[in-house]
């Protein structure tokens, strides 16, 4: 079955009569099911979660986003969170049978029928966004209602996507499509907002912390709070967020009073927090109870036909007449069945009473490399998602010369970004080499040549990963950072060759040669 989430926040919490108006219109569309509705008073903000078939979804939408322009004047509205307009956001998410791309063509839709029959400016942002700057909602947004209203008609770099260049009541609305993200707030035991603020500075990626972490420091009902948006919970879970809260507001004698979710969170992360907080080594998502009576382990389930798993839609996909999934995403597809082949050596030693003395060395390999395994699932998706905005970095017009520089620098950036991405599972694929080497010679002996079929895989990924480092680096204006880009990329791979070495020859002597 198709399923697409629409999450869209709005400025308004202290006139639930306004929500209600809202809520009723997704509700009057036939296939779209309201899920979620959470108010806060201080950020003036409500937020609500949707869901249905990709048609009742779009047209749910609109219709809130219609609504909540009627009912909701920008210019009497105040609160703690950045907001540009009566619909501030808009994101859509892809649930089952439908992919980013999908989501991407919904976002463009409705960001074109709210520009042409709601006279509201929009902009583009995330996978959706037609520009490289444009992708962080944080520069979309930059300014809020009040900055975006004096540089909208006069600022080339802030004219909408589709709509006016100019604001009305209802302000402009961001419009995007994204992976799942997590609302989550974190409350400390103080009123002093500058310990909150220090510590979302501690974790937001765009302050030197977490890199899947945007954090503030609010004062909300009395009460300092560190507001966060977990925009890959998979590569940055929800506790290692908490847990650097927590370590950065005990320097000031704070610790965490409470947390609270903002809207709803993917049964994985909670089942990831509480492996972690429990020191849950050998934690399966088969072992949850519900999971098992559904017949399932919690991931990806068969698509609208009923019987295709995840690995042949990938594989679909990829044999599929089309520039994206492409190399890249296959490279980190292949690192990925090399940590997961390194983490089943790992469970297969855990626990085993002739190799207690390497117990602890084995459980650390079972940790990372389920970490590995998921962020390089992740990578198969931004790779292609990577390449998606560098077409469209090239499409960007070039009528005037204020143009031409401006799409010159959204492709260097978008190139850039292409060439990061398969470095980074170049990096990810070394370290799953360690730990396999690590496995094959003092795992368990009978699962020894699993442990090497996983490093084989991993220098299978590693190696792809650099043809397509080097065809984006070769494009690169910047040669500085294309000469920066190779030397790492020679590092990685001589290192490679060194382990793959190593373990072919403890595999000649443990695998029976």
């Amino acid at each position: 079955m198709k399923l697409v989430e629409c999450v869209p926040n709005f400025s308004e919490a202290r006139r639930p009569e306004v929500i209600d108006e809202i809520a009723a219109a997704i509700h009057a569309v036939p296939g779209a099911r309201l899920l979620d509705r959470s108010s806060d008073n201080d950020h003036n903000r409500t937020v609500l979660t949707f869901a249905g078939p990709p048609e009742a979804v779009e047209e749910a939408a609109f219709q809130a986003i219609q609504i909540a322009a009627e009912l909701i004047d920008l210019n009497q509205h105040s609160g703690e969170h950045p907001r540009i307009g009566a619909a501030d956001v808009v994101p859509f998410v892809p649930v089952s049978g439908v992919d980013i791309q999908d989501c991407v063509a919904i976002a463009r839709r409705v960001g074109q029928r709210v520009g042409a029959e709601l006279n509201i400016p929009v902009y583009l942002y995330e996978a959706a966004a037609t520009r490289a700057d444009r992708q962080n909602l944080a520069n979309v947004r930059r300014g809020e209602f009040e900055g975006l209203k004096v540089e909208i008609g006069t600022n080339p770099e802030r004219e909408p996507d589709y709509g006016p260049s100019e604001l009305g009541p209802a302000g402009a609305t961001a419009i995007g499509a994204r992976p799942f993200l997590i609302a989550f707030n974190v409350y400390l035991t103080t009123d002093d907002v500058e310990i909150a603020k220090r510590a979302a500075r501690a974790v937001r990626h765009s302050s030197g912390g977490l890199r899947y972490v945007k954090a503030l420091g609010l004062l909300v009902e009395g009460r300092a709070q560190v507001s966060m948006n977990l925009t890959d919970f998979k590569k940055t879970p929800v506790y290692r967020a908490v847990e650097m809260i927590r370590s950065e507001a005990q320097r000031y004698g704070v610790e965490v009073h409470s947390s609270e979710l903002v809207g709803l969170i993917p049964q994985a992360a909670l089942a990831e927090t509480a492996a972690w907080y429990l020191q849950w080594d050998n934690f399966s998502p088969e072992l949850i109870l519900e999971n098992r009576l559904a017949g399932t382990d919690g991931g990806p389930q068969p698509t609208d036909d009923g019987q295709r798993t995840a690995g042949e839609g990938f594989l679909d996909d990829l044999a599929a007449a089309s520039a994206a999934p492409g190399g890249g995403s296959a490279a980190a597809y292949a690192a990925a069945m090399g940590a997961s082949l390194a983490a089943m050596v790992a469970g297969l030693t855990v626990g085993r009473k002739k190799y207690a003395s390497v117990e602890d060395q084995m459980q650390s390999v079972l940790l990372q490399a389920r970490e590995l395994q998921a962020d390089l699932r992740a990578a198969v998706v931004e790779d292609a998602a990577a390449f998606e905005a560098l077409m469209a970095a090239r499409r960007l017009p070039m009528e005037t010369k204020d143009q031409e520089s401006a799409r010159a620098e959204a492709v260097e950036q978008a190139t850039l970004q292409a060439a990061q991405v398969p470095l980074e599972v170049a990096r990810r694929a070394l370290v799953i080499l360690q730990l396999a080497e690590l496995a094959v010679r003092v795992g368990n002996a009978n699962a020894v040549t699993d442990a090497a079929a996983g490093a084989e895989l991993a220098l299978a990924g590693l190696r792809v990963a650099g043809y397509n480092v080097r065809i984006n680096a070769a494009s690169l204006q910047d040669k500085g950072a294309d000469q920066e880009l190779l030397f790492e990329l020679d590092v990685l791979e001589t290192r490679a060759g060194t382990l793959i070495d190593e373990i072919r020859k403890t595999l000649s002597v443990r695998g029976g040669r």
